[in-house]
């Protein structure tokens, strides 16, 4: 069957625009369509934005906070309108990369509108049907917002209304404590709001090393957010135009109301059914190859569910992009998506940073072949130097120095997880990370742990030390 298109790409988020970009660059025709405007949630609604806002209430802390170093600064006022003004700039900078007429310039047919299979063969938008050899589907991800009674009648804002703000809310409750409720929660104290962050279970965070969640539960504490565990968001209502939120038996009257509680895959509008895809409630359903039950349909990026990440959605773009568009020749040796080394952080302060095992997943996996390293920041000269020694870099291993995981909480641990993520991704032995560091620099932390595992080796060999006792008390007497 004769079709127009290589490859027609429905969403123009980061998954989306990597597949698009790098195929039309290929001399592939392809057609990109976006119901909205390109970027996605990472540029006008995640990533970007969370970081400009994060960066400028660090700023306000740190400013708060100056006297600890003799500097003496007036803090009466926070400015939240230039704050998020910030926030707009940095958008505005970031987009023309993500512009329509960069991809035009690259060769992409870029089609605003809504659309829907209407066959297995055949995307329709607006009336006009586009046909192709392959389609990827990266429409990724919106807020999901639980059925808390009167929270709809109430109103509330996600992460898609809350960089928009030109007016910072007296008081905030977030609910949701996972990595963007205590991002922002964070942020907003620090802008001059009253936060109460609403945590479903004991840990913030519960996903990530309960130690290093720990850390950052201290820290938002410390600085006087107030987190509610074991709590679930009941019931809403108005009173005296103050949002009357119950959680866990109490209280909490706010302004405003965050919602950071999970996210939904954005698939309604498409008739999947009719083109054969199967997807369920958490996202389409995709193979190793990335392929939907229709062989002709792939899918990458927040939609099929998974690891939620915008790095994450750029590499499944690239399986996606070999497999899609060689697809006679890939068919017989498909590309696969491999999750075994995939890091992430949350950019909190301190910042938490993750690859691979937990020690918990590590010792149900390994059994006693397990040896955690655990370095304090504290004992690390540039955190001293800094004034920022709350937390910790975490590395498993096996007995043979293979590397499982590591957690960081503490200044930077976004990029310093990534030595430990390329040591995971060629295999290399824990040892390869006590090599030379510069002096004074945070990532010490990783070198001394790694030195760890061989003090600890050394500490259970009892014949070893016996040995060597003997050794220099021989060379002694000589």
């Amino acid at each position: 069957m004769a079709v127009d298109y290589d490859l027609v790409i429905i969403g123009g988020g980061s998954g989306g625009l990597v597949v698009a970009s790098a195929a039309a660059q290929m001399n592939a025709k392809v057609a990109l369509v976006e119901k909205d405007k390109l970027g996605g949630d990472c540029l006008w609604y995640g990533c970007v934005p969370s970081k400009s806002l994060i960066h400028a209430a660090r700023v306000a802390y740190e400013v708060k906070h100056a006297s600890r170093f003799g500097i003496h600064a007036e803090t009466s006022k926070i400015d939240f309108a230039k704050a998020n003004s910030h926030v707009q700039k940095v958008i505005a900078t970031i987009e023309p990369h993500d512009s329509p007429e960069r991809f035009r310039g690259l060769g992409v047919e870029v089609i605003f509108g809504s659309g829907k299979f209407i066959d297995p063969h055949t995307f329709e938008v607006d009336g006009r049907q586009l046909k192709a050899r392959n389609f990827v589907v990266s429409t990724g991800s919106r807020p999901a917002a639980p059925p808390i009674t009167g929270l709809q009648e109430a109103g509330y804002l996600t992460n898609e209304q809350v960089f928009s703000l030109t007016e910072r809310p007296d008081s905030l409750a977030v609910i949701g404590a996972g990595p963007i409720g205590c991002e922002l929660g964070q942020s907003f104290h620090r802008l001059g709001s009253q936060v109460t962050i609403i945590s479903s279970r004991d840990q913030i965070m519960p996903k990530e090393d309960p130690e290093a969640a720990a850390v950052v539960a201290k820290q938002l504490e410390s600085e006087g957010i107030r987190i509610l565990r074991n709590a679930r968001a009941e019931k809403v209502e108005i009173v005296d135009g103050k949002k009357c939120l119950w959680a866990g038996g109490e209280k909490v009257i706010v302004d405003e109301i965050l919602m950071s509680a999970g996210r939904s895959p954005n698939v309604e509008s498409l008739d999947l059914e009719t083109a054969g895809v199967k997807y369920d409630k958490k996202g389409i359903k995709v193979n190793e190859a990335l392929q939907t039950s229709n062989p002709r349909i792939y899918a990458c990026g927040d939609v099929i569910g998974g690891y939620q990440f915008t790095h994450v959605a750029g590499y499944e773009a690239v399986v996606v992009l070999t497999n899609a568009l060689f697809s006679p020749i890939k068919k017989w040796f498909p590309s696969k998506a491999n999750y075994r080394v995939i890091p992430w952080a949350t950019f909190t302060d301190p910042e938490l940073a993750r690859v691979g095992l937990t020690e918990e997943q590590a010792r149900k996996r390994y059994g006693d072949d397990v040896f955690v390293l655990q370095q304090p920041f504290s004992g690390v000269d540039r955190a001293q130097a800094e004034a920022a020694t709350a937390g910790f870099g975490k590395i498993i291993t096996t007995e043979k120095g293979e590397i499982l995981g590591a957690h960081l909480v503490g200044p930077s641990a976004g990029e310093l997880i990534h030595e430990v993520v390329l040591a995971m991704a060629n295999k290399l032995p824990v040892s390869k990370l006590t090599g030379i560091h510069i002096y004074p620099t945070l990532s010490e932390v990783n070198s001394k742990a790694a030195l760890l595992l061989q003090k600890q080796k050394f500490a259970q060999n009892e014949r070893l030390q016996n040995l060597l006792a003997k050794f220099f008390s021989f060379t002694r007497s000589r």
